[in-house]
């Protein structure tokens, strides 16, 4: 942003803002002018390294641990935001569980886990953030991260999807509520983005090994993944007044154009006749 002032002197609170598109967003917005944020991690030690890095003299930026997929966790963020800054302006909602399972085998356990974390995390975040910006009389933005795997998803991503999918809904009704209180909401649906939790999660869940991102990118229109960076100009665009009243919109961003071309077709899939 080289320190256009897009963001300045306002205080946003990032989940999932210790590593990929949460901290490129963080740096952005220290760029941008903000005069306080809080990064939200499952790991303290992580968290505490990000705010450090970031932290200078006209921008606090302090760590917080919590798992925003309880109920606990959630409200401890939105208890330490009020005693650290007493004020928001931003709300991002970026931590997401990205655990594979289609209809065969996904387990009742994922459906709760990811349920808890993809979305009553956000919605209690943005619950709790609203209250304060509505406190406050600020005039706030809430930036939920979903997916275009929210359109329906590959059949390994069923749990995921229709998690993703739930946002759209909660971003559309959270954006009419508080539309008077001048509190916008929209959500941004990255495609396939080079991440650390993307490798983390295409080792663990479908075998990949070194190589694997530069023989994926060779596949893709530009040439590359989508960068974390990429997409956190469009976040902190979203979350700042140069946005103007945009709100309640649900933005695709990715390589392809959705209901263009030849539709794909479902690939052989392993069935119940043959699970073990």
């Amino acid at each position: 942003m080289g320190g256009d002032d897009s963001f300045g002197g306002r205080v946003a609170v990032i989940s999932g803002g210790t590593q990929g598109l949460g901290l490129a967003v963080a740096g952005q917005l220290r760029e941008g002018g903000a005069s306080g944020l809080l990064l939200v991690g499952r790991d303290l030690a992580k968290a505490e390294t990000a705010a450090s890095e970031l932290h200078t003299d006209t921008c606090r930026v302090v760590a917080h641990s919590a798992d925003v997929g309880t109920v606990e966790g959630c409200e401890s963020v939105i208890d330490r935001l009020d005693a650290a800054f007493g004020t928001c302006h931003g709300l991002v909602n970026c931590a997401a569980r990205t655990d594979r399972g289609s209809v065969w085998d996904t387990a009742p356990e994922l459906w709760d886990a990811m349920y808890f974390v993809n979305v009553r995390g956000p919605a209690l975040l943005s619950q709790g953030v609203a209250r304060i910006m509505a406190r406050e009389g600020a005039d706030g933005s809430i930036v939920n991260i979903g997916s275009t795997a929210s359109h329906g998803g590959a059949p390994r991503l069923l749990a995921y999807s229709t998690s993703k999918s739930a946002l759209v809904a909660m971003t559309r009704s959270l954006a009419f509520q508080l539309m008077r209180h001048r509190i916008r909401v929209n959500l941004l649906n990255p495609g396939w983005m080079d991440t650390p939790a993307e490798d983390a999660t295409q080792r663990e869940w479908e075998g990949a090994e070194d190589g694997w991102l530069a023989a994926a990118e060779a596949g893709q229109p530009w040439g590359k993944l989508i960068k974390p960076d990429e997409i956190a100009n469009t976040v902190v665009h979203l979350l700042s007044p140069r946005s103007g009243m945009l709100s309640g919109a649900v933005i695709d961003w990715d390589q392809t154009v959705l209901g263009a071309g030849d539709l794909p077709r479902p690939a052989a899939e392993l069935g119940p006749e043959v699970l073990p």
